[in-house]
């Protein structure tokens, strides 16, 4: 969800990250560009700017989406979020479909373009570094470096195990991944300088012990003795939430314990489920963490991650369309999480994560991705980047900017294409037919509509 405070025209100083050292120099700026779609982007460029902080940068955070204009923005993370809802079918075309076109077609590049300038008029004066959180940012960061227009370095932390192309962009100077498995996700796609730093999460996460996880089980109500499974699916709380949270209950192996974010309707619904243990937006997850023996999640973004950090080891279960696939099929390649493919293994493979040896292995693995000392850290990297001062430009200045009528031309156009989608979506709920799937994949990705240079190779995947 979006995190508090706003993108220019308010004055730099609100935007910035506070700074409680006083007396000491400044070591720098850095502008930090996520988007509020979920809570995944947002939470790793929250936990980059402390971090940064903590070293004595000013950080500026934006939000992409309030850099769109004529409030696109908030038309595609409805258009977004309707979509996982509703027509997760169609989500997953629209997610296959780029990746096989190696990334977006030309009414999202229209859409990111049409960012450009606000974007660098967002970028305070002295800025030493800019970094994205989003596949969008990157990709609108990417290019005004191939420009010129920005000649300060720019950087990519992966948030995801799995790497979309869209995540590589090109004119990105580095891209930062949490683990060898994305890392190498991301070279194949075509990034140049990958550096594996290690994830980030909030410090709060980190293991326990008995007497703590047993105080959080009682602030949260919780039964003290039983083995419990922490349910999660973001923070609008999509996918087959209710289904999940039934399975686990009726197959005995643990109490489920459901967070459903922002997404109230579901809450009521599992209540009436008789799933006993329901929460909605959670501000203590660390703690409730603390009080699980096993996290159960859909999508394997931010979450996942914190689970590692707390120790508790995961299972990516009945995954959301597109990344939540992706996601589990690299979490269990890199031995971080295991992917349930199979309804019929889950109580066997929740009793091996809460008592038997896959969860003392899976533990180990996830506290592993957090050994590192702090100066290997994404953040000490951005640091590293930032003094390192600007490099030369990854690819020759491009043509000379759009005139402005073009411009203009091209934000309308992209708007219509936007709320098609948007209206699209909402009518896919009705019709429920694949040919308006085809539809609107063609307004986003559409192989035979992307350009590319020379012959594309038959069946390509990135």
């Amino acid at each position: 969800m979006p995190y508090a405070g706003r993108t220019l025209p308010v004055p730099a100083s609100v935007g910035a990250v506070p700074r409680p050292r006083s007396g000491a120099a400044p070591a720098g700026r850095i502008a930090i560009i996520s988007a509020s779609v979920g809570a995944g982007h947002d939470g790793a460029a929250a936990e980059l700017a402390r971090r940064l902080d903590a070293d004595g940068f000013t950080v500026d955070r934006h939000d992409l989406l309030d850099l769109l204009p004529a409030r696109l923005g908030r038309a595609v993370q409805e258009g977004y979020h309707r979509m996982l809802v509703r027509a997760p079918w169609a989500y997953q075309r629209i997610y296959a479909g780029t990746e096989r076109a190696g990334g977006g077609g030309p009414a999202a590049r229209a859409l990111l373009r049409s960012a450009e300038e606000r974007v660098l008029r967002a970028l305070t004066p002295g800025t030493g570094a800019v970094v994205s959180t989003y596949p969008g940012a990157s990709r609108v960061l990417g290019d005004l470096r191939r420009s010129g227009r920005l000649t300060v370095p720019v950087l990519t932390y992966l948030t995801d195990f799995s790497v979309h192309p869209l995540w590589v962009a090109d004119g990105v100077d580095v891209h930062l991944a949490a683990h060898a498995v994305p890392a190498a996700q991301a070279r194949a796609a075509g990034a140049a300088d990958v550096r594996v730093c290690g994830p980030v999460t909030d410090p709060r996460f980190r293991p326990c012990g008995r007497a703590e996880r047993d105080r959080a089980r009682a602030r949260f109500g919780l039964p003290p003795h039983a083995p419990l499974a922490l349910l999660v699916a973001g923070s609008w709380g999509v996918g087959p939430v209710r289904r999940v949270a039934r399975e686990v209950r009726d197959c005995g192996a643990a109490v489920p314990v459901v967070v459903c974010g922002r997404n109230e309707a579901l809450a009521e619904q599992l209540r009436a489920d008789g799933i006993e243990h329901v929460h909605g937006w959670v501000d203590d997850m660390p703690g409730l963490m603390h009080a699980a023996d096993v996290l159960v999640q859909n999508a394997g973004g931010l979450t996942s991650l914190e689970a590692f950090a707390a120790g508790l080891p995961v299972a990516s279960y009945r995954c959301i369309p597109g990344h939540g696939l992706t996601n589990a099929a690299a979490l269990d390649e890199a031995g971080a999480a295991v992917w349930i493919r199979e309804p019929a293994d889950l109580k066997a493979v929740l009793h091996d994560l809460i008592d038997g040896p896959r969860g003392t292995l899976q533990r180990a693995t996830g506290l592993a991705l957090f050994a590192g000392a702090p100066e290997e850290g994404p953040a000490a990297e951005i640091a590293r980047v930032h003094r390192a001062g600007p490099p030369q430009p990854v690819h020759p200045p491009a043509a000379r900017r759009r005139p402005a009528r073009r411009r203009l031309a091209t934000t309308v156009a992209v708007a219509c294409a936007v709320w098609a989608c948007a209206v699209g979506t909402g009518a896919a709920t009705a019709y429920d037919g694949p040919g308006l799937a085809r539809t609107i994949g063609h307004g986003l990705d559409l192989d035979d509509l992307a350009p590319h240079h020379g012959p594309r190779p038959e069946g390509h995947h990135a």
